[in-house]
């Protein structure tokens, strides 16, 4: 699987894979010896290790996966595990803690960042006698090869004459130290996520459409992240409670993994917090844009009350012209039915023609008159004035 690189990823992480994490070999192992004495190897086949692993008090090794589910099983017979634990590793994907008093395994989430990408990918550790194994994809970061190149100083850290469950317990927590420890780191890109988003929502010229899916996938991220996070401590409660034959009792080496407990727990109090920052940042800025669209509305209620009394206006103009119009009218009309030649007219009929026309056009001008008041022409300027007065003091 290569992940292709998103140029439009906020936190500007790079998705390709570095030199680096090319580098190292599918299989790796560590040993010390009760002499005190340090084994590492590296390699592609664990053909070699058994020879370690007889040898050595306590030894880790650690295998990178490209497959896991179909990989898992076969590596843990490979590394000599029991065929009813094997069965039980395939069986119980929802578990992450299963005890068998000399065999046991773990998941932990190990959080990966790629772009704006968060996903969190198992990590397995499978622990029995003097053997703690861990199983993990390609894709995540570079926290084993640290491991790896400190591992034989690690070791020589565990004193050889502790009991065998004191030394797998030491060795437990300084590898889940160390990817507590990257899970963290990762939330400072999520930060920078954050930041880069509230910068998008105070920039008006911003293109709102991309607001949502910036939003849904800050929280998104941020929902991954605390799962994750949850996981670990319930795991952590489970190693500290659980009374496995295969961890220590000592109340020392337990209180390290109290102390991460809170420590993870302390991680999922600043995500929370940056969880309500990030949702009171949203509420603000959307009451700001709400602001601004009533504010427009308004502008644009006045506009259309100003285009309201133009049309008004022209509608009492059209209305007096209509009046004007049919006092024109109907003497003209009058003037060219008589003067046909159809009707002889002399000097005696005048007062009968003036009488005429000028009383057509007083009865016609009122009949206007008369309708243009009942259609309301001449009062929709009050109207709307009283409308407007209304519309304001309502805001």
């Amino acid at each position: 699987m290569d992940p292709q690189t998103d140029t439009s990823a906020q936190t500007r992480f790079s998705t390709t894979p570095s030199t680096l994490e090319l580098l190292p070999k599918r299989w790796f192992c560590t040993g010390l010896e009760a002499s005190g004495k340090t084994t590492r190897q590296e390699a592609e086949t664990p053909a070699g290790f058994m020879e370690i692993l007889n040898r050595s008090v306590i030894t880790w090794v650690d295998y990178i996966t490209d497959d896991p589910v179909k990989d898992l099983p076969v590596v843990a017979a490979q590394m000599g595990f029991s065929e009813a634990f094997i069965g039980n590793l395939s069986c119980c994907d929802q578990l992450n803690y299963s005890d068998f008093d000399t065999e046991m395994w773990l998941t932990f989430p190990a959080i990966q960042i790629r772009g704006n990408d968060v996903k969190a990918y198992p990590l397995i550790f499978l622990i029995r006698k003097n053997l703690v194994f861990t199983f993990h994809t390609r894709l995540v970061d570079k926290r084993f090869l640290r491991l790896r190149r400190y591992s034989e100083t690690i070791l020589r850290k565990i004193p050889t004459d502790f009991r065998p469950e004191d030394r797998l317990t030491i060795l437990l927590s300084r590898i889940l130290e160390a990817n507590n420890d990257s899970n963290f780191r990762h939330l400072r890109a999520i930060e920078e996520f954050g930041d880069e988003l509230n910068r998008d929502l105070m920039d008006r010229d911003v293109d709102k459409s991309t607001l949502g899916p910036k939003i849904y996938e800050m929280k998104h991220a941020l929902i991954i992240y605390l799962n994750a996070l949850w996981e670990s401590v319930d795991v952590l409660q489970g190693i500290r409670y659980g009374d496995a034959e295969l961890l220590t009792d000592d109340p020392k080496l337990v209180n390290l993994f109290a102390a991460m407990v809170e420590q993870v727990k302390s991680q999922i109090a600043l995500s929370e917090h940056m969880s309500e920052v990030l949702a009171s940042g949203i509420e603000a800025t959307q009451a700001i844009y709400n602001n601004q669209l009533t504010i427009a509305n308004n502008q644009l209620t006045i506009s259309n009350n100003r285009l309201t009394l133009l049309n008004n206006r022209l509608s009492k103009i059209v209305a007096y012209l209509t009046i004007i119009g049919t006092a024109i009218l109907i003497p003209n009309t009058i003037a060219t039915m008589l003067g046909n030649s159809v009707w002889v007219l002399g000097p005696d009929f005048l007062p009968a023609y003036l009488a005429l026309m000028f009383g057509a056009t007083a009865l016609g001008s009122i009949l206007m008159w008369v309708w243009i008041k009942k259609s309301g022409l001449l009062n929709r300027e009050h109207e709307h004035d009283a409308d407007s007065k209304t519309h304001v003091q309502t805001l």
